[in-house]
């Protein structure tokens, strides 16, 4: 019978325990399938199981705990790809009929890391359509629900990454982010997201090697777990023309060695991008923003407009949505509707539209790197918006103000992608229906520890729990 409590334990304890070999590989991996046997049926979060490839993992790993090898820091660990990520001889559809079975014969750059850091691929996450959307559903695997309430969304594009983790059917999991990809599901679920600085996180193979909006990060349910599993991802990278080791040595020893916020100078912003939040949102993490004062920091609510990062980042976007998809240009009609406007809206982008995106962002960036001067860690609703129907493909109006188009909910996100800010998702508390209200926390690029270390604190001062289904 499998040891139920283990999928309950953090990838830190799971890791500890293995090198102690109290529990072996095969017993974590026996664990959560079974914790997969009896959620995903309801969540979907899992659309490919390589259960049987695992296995012969599991075994090998425990096999070298025996022998005495040195062994990874995600040793023995059970982990979640999205479904866009290319594993080695495991099913990869990027969410799209075209691709339903492709096989690939070669891993990403980030999934070879994972790996050599002793992680075992077990799943692959769902994902809408190649990313394209902030609800996680396509035409292959159908959608993904929320833990808090299956009638909900878990937001996406990595949503089936975060569903897993926040139920306990894998310790860690893998996502990317362009938009908010990463941060925002993990605000949905519950659990702790990160977007790093692009160039830490190799992106090979993607048809835009130069590119820094897609990045690849960890969902984790503790800050200490997503900085283990960052640490595995980072580093130079020859594959990568845009590769950059990180200027620390490992973001966990950072973490872990954190014990407050003394001396942090901390900024919060209701909304950067002139949308509107939700005013119970906003509640809840002013409210957690200001509790860090008993932490020792210095918190202050400022004004900070970025709004006018919004029309360049909608051109960049485009841009990239086009060279994403060149090599499919010819079956544009074939894909679903999500994808298929955002490449449309791509090829009506001129020269000139992006010449003028490219001052403005360039105008916004000096606008954030004076802030932080002042500030050490930026902080703010992740969401603007409470979990919305998870038949809806997006939300059309924040406090009854309807919004300009699909995307524009998620421009406190997509802005500091813009900026190629590193920035991450921690719960902040609960709203009164018991749904998980995420905070998000942008740094000056290469921040991330210190991200990761106030992500760590807030956990320990507001701690949210585990989603009633589990």
């Amino acid at each position: 019978m499998p040891n139920a409590s283990l999928t309950r334990k953090s990838a830190g304890e799971l890791v500890a325990l293995v090198k102690s070999r109290e529990i072996t590989p095969v017993e974590i991996l026996d664990a959560h399938l079974s914790a997969i046997d009896r959620i995903n049926p309801i969540l979907n979060a899992i659309v490919t199981l390589a259960a049987d490839q695992a296995r012969a993992a599991a075994v090998e790993a425990g096999d070298a705990v025996m022998r005495g090898d040195a062994l990874g820091p995600l040793h023995g660990l059970p982990m979640g790809i999205k479904d866009i990520t290319p594993t080695a001889g495991i099913r990869t559809t990027f969410g799209s009929p075209l691709f339903k079975n492709y096989v690939p014969a070669e891993d990403a750059e980030a999934v070879r890391r994972l790996k050599v850091a002793g992680a075992i691929v077990l799943a692959k996450t769902n994902t809408p359509e190649f990313a394209a959307g902030a609800n996680t559903f396509n035409d292959v695997f159908g959608v993904t629900r929320n833990p808090w309430n299956p009638a909900l969304s878990p937001s996406g594009s990595s949503g089936g990454s975060a569903v897993a983790v926040a139920t306990g059917m894998l310790p860690l999991a893998q996502g990317t982010d362009f938009g908010c990809s990463i941060r925002m599901p993990a605000a949905f679920c519950g659990i702790v997201g990160i977007r790093p600085t692009p160039g830490l996180t190799p992106n090979y193979p993607m048809p835009l090697a130069w590119d820094p909006g897609q990045v690849h990060g960890p969902l984790a349910r503790t800050a200490e777990d997503a900085a283990r599993m960052l640490d595995a991802l980072v580093g130079y990278s020859s594959l990568s023309p845009i590769s950059v080791a990180p200027p620390w040595q490992s973001a966990l020893a950072y973490v872990e060695a954190s014990r407050d916020a003394k001396g942090l100078r901390i900024a919060y912003v209701t909304d950067i991008a002139g949308i509107g939040v939700d005013t119970e949102i906003d509640a809840i993490c002013r409210i957690t923003a200001m509790s860090l004062r008993d932490a020792g920091a210095s918190v202050e609510e400022i004004s900070f407009d970025a709004s006018e990062g919004k029309v360049p980042y909608q051109a960049w976007r485009g841009l990239w949505m086009v060279g994403q998809q060149l090599a499919n240009l010819d079956r544009l009609e074939q894909f679903g509707p999500n994808l298929k406007g955002n490449v449309k809206a791509g090829l009506k982008v001129t020269p000139t539209d992006f010449a003028v995106a490219e001052h403005a962002r360039a105008a916004l960036f000096q606008k954030f790197r004076a802030l932080f001067e002042r500030f050490d860690l930026l902080l703010m609703p992740a969401s603007p918006v409470k979990q919305f129907p998870v038949e809806q493909n997006f939300p059309t109006e924040i406090n009854g103000k309807k919004l300009d188009n699909y995307t524009d909910w998620i421009a406190g996100s997509f802005l500091i992608t813009l900026m190629s800010l590193p920035g991450g998702s921690v719960p902040a508390g609960l709203t009164r229906d018991r749904l998980p209200v995420g905070m998000q926390i942008v740094g000056a690029r290469f921040e991330e520890p210190k991200i990761l270390s106030l992500a760590k604190l807030i956990q320990q001062m507001h701690p949210i729990g585990w989603p009633p289904l589990v």
